[in-house]
């Protein structure tokens, strides 16, 4: 016998699937929704729904955009020389909010990983080695986390590279091991971009 009302029990159960959101966290969330305003309810519906039905991968670097390109791609303000790879959309958020670059962007979709199966060919590593000579990049500067799978994907990268005349860097030191970008602070993340290394 459930608990809750069915629909109260779906929405537990459809939060419960979001990352960090386990049972508890979904049942206050739930409730929250359920006390709150029903135009507040309808609005975040409408929020998935149109996130679900108008964002697609840019087609240049792979950002999030409802265009063709995103707004970073289309801005000619930007350095177009210099290309930085990150393991996912919201990493290019932190890397903005330090002001200390001004390059394009490359979303790989995640980090080498071959005992989860995630093997360069489920990256974006092609694409990004296609626009290294597409583009006329002088620099990558990689991003990845600062982990294993992350430094594993940074040199497989920069050993794609080797004998290109494209110069190979990656964030300075500074960042936590085995840490995320997405919860770096902005000076220690801005510090790291400064001080970038060669790989």
């Amino acid at each position: 016998m459930a608990t809750y009302a069915r629909p109260v029990e779906r929405l537990i159960t459809e939060l419960s699937k979001l990352p960090s959101i386990g049972p508890k966290s979904a049942q206050r969330i739930a409730f929250h929704i359920v006390r709150g305003r029903q135009d507040d309810a309808f609005g975040l519906a409408d929020a998935l729904r149109e996130v679900k039905e108008k964002i697609h991968p840019c087609k240049r670097c792979f950002n999030l955009t409802e265009a063709e390109e995103c707004d970073i791609c289309r801005d000619t303000r930007r350095d177009q020389s210099v290309i930085c790879a990150v393991e996912d959309p919201y990493d290019i958020g932190s890397i903005e909010r330090t002001g200390e670059y001004r390059g394009l962007y490359h979303v790989l979709g995640g980090a080498l990983s071959p005992l989860d199966g995630i093997d360069p060919e489920n990256l974006r590593i092609a694409e990004l080695l296609e626009r290294v000579q597409r583009e006329e990049t002088k620099e990558i500067v990689i991003a990845t986390n600062p982990n294993t799978t992350g430094e594993a994907t940074a040199l497989f990268i920069a050993q794609e590279l080797e004998d290109s005349p494209v110069r190979v860097t990656a964030l300075a030191s500074g960042l936590p091991v085995g840490g995320d970008l997405e919860y770096a602070d902005e000076v220690t993340l801005g510090r790291a971009f400064a001080g970038r290394r060669e790989l």
